[in-house]
């Protein structure tokens, strides 16, 4: 497609940026990497290695700046694509830059992805993999599962064993193997979480535990895991997008209505049902409108294609599709 502009996140910023990178070298485009301004440094460890190993001068070019410089990429008339990873405001803004141009662009936004677990699921096994599915990266993943969808039949039993498990994550130091919980970003996303979490009792859910800031750690930007009950799919903790430790646990009746509530959300990106019966859940699958799900458990397949429906963004990275999408189309008669 020509010279691609790779404006990627803070949350996971090394691996985002090979994900793009990979693909678009691999397409044969020149590429400006643009990181952000809170994590400079694996890119420009990334490319200290590229000019190591003896990529040609020009074919990736890094820079770490702020959205100024970023608008000012997308809109540069030399760059043929744009390939974006961040929240679904900034992802509109782009797209319409795109369009004024009819510059190609890719978009990996937002998420609220629900877990449905149906009632033949056995807590002691699923409810681990919930919580690695919702609080993976404190909470800052795109993907993670913070809607947890219960039925209600043993919707107590699961609250309490979700509280149990989450109330005894420690938080601390992330170079502490010990510690599950670490900081977020920044201390503006710290605010963002907690506003969140008075939010949700202000509307009326309950928190079993978690709500706070640590008390045994008054220096970083740091937030308790939280879980919240009693809640329904019109709070806005249950639609608005967190990216923090904080997990919303819904009652449903019966398993439409549990397709219902998931599929009742702006976002499109993940999910997941957790279910004795695999050839159930994957019929459940099917009826989820996201881009990606998993039937008992949770994980991103590099080797899949990877991206979402509604506003959880355009076009797909991974697999074959990824690549596909650094390219061009073109057909050629010849006569004789």
């Amino acid at each position: 497609v020509g010279v691609c502009g790779l404006i990627v996140p803070w949350n996971f910023p090394l691996a985002i940026i090979t994900f793009k990178l990979g693909a678009a070298l691999a397409a044969g485009c020149t590429t400006v990497v643009k990181a952000a301004p809170e994590t400079p440094l694996d890119a420009y460890l990334l490319a200290e290695v590229c000019e190591e190993i003896g990529f040609p001068e020009g074919v990736i070019n890094v820079l770490a700046a702020d959205r100024r410089e970023s608008e000012a990429l997308v809109r540069h008339p030399g760059v043929d694509k744009i390939s974006f990873t961040g929240n679904s405001q900034v992802g509109r803004h782009i797209a319409s830059l795109c369009g004024q141009q009819l510059k190609r662009c890719s978009l990996e936004l937002g998420g609220k992805s629900a877990a449905i677990v149906l009632e033949d699921a056995n807590p002691a096994s699923v409810v681990p993999g919930l919580v690695q599915a919702g609080l993976i990266n404190s909470g800052q993943a795109c993907a993670a599962q913070t809607r947890l969808l219960l039925p209600r039949t043993r919707y107590q039993e699961y609250v309490g064993a979700l509280g149990e498990l989450i109330g005894a994550m420690p938080c601390g130091d992330p170079m502490d193997p010990s510690t599950q919980i670490g900081p977020l970003v920044a201390e503006r996303q710290r605010e963002r979480v907690l506003g969140y979490i008075d939010a949700g009792r202000s509307e009326g859910a309950r928190v079993v535990v978690g709500g706070k800031r640590p008390g045994s750690l008054p220096k970083g930007w740091f937030v308790e895991p939280t879980l919240f009950a009693d809640a329904d799919n019109r709070m806005r903790i249950a639609r608005e997008e967190i990216f923090g430790p904080v997990l919303v646990a819904i009652p449903y009746d019966g398993e439409a209505e549990a397709v219902a509530i998931a599929n009742d959300n702006d976002y499109g990106l993940s999910g997941s049902v957790w279910t004795a019966d695999v050839q159930r859940g994957v019929e459940i699958a099917r009826q989820v409108r996201t881009g990606t799900y998993n039937v008992n458990g949770f994980i991103v397949d590099f080797g899949a294609p990877f991206g979402g429906y509604k506003a959880s963004g355009i076009g797909r990275e991974f697999g074959p599709e990824g690549i596909a999408s650094y390219t061009e189309a073109k057909s050629i008669a010849i006569f004789e």
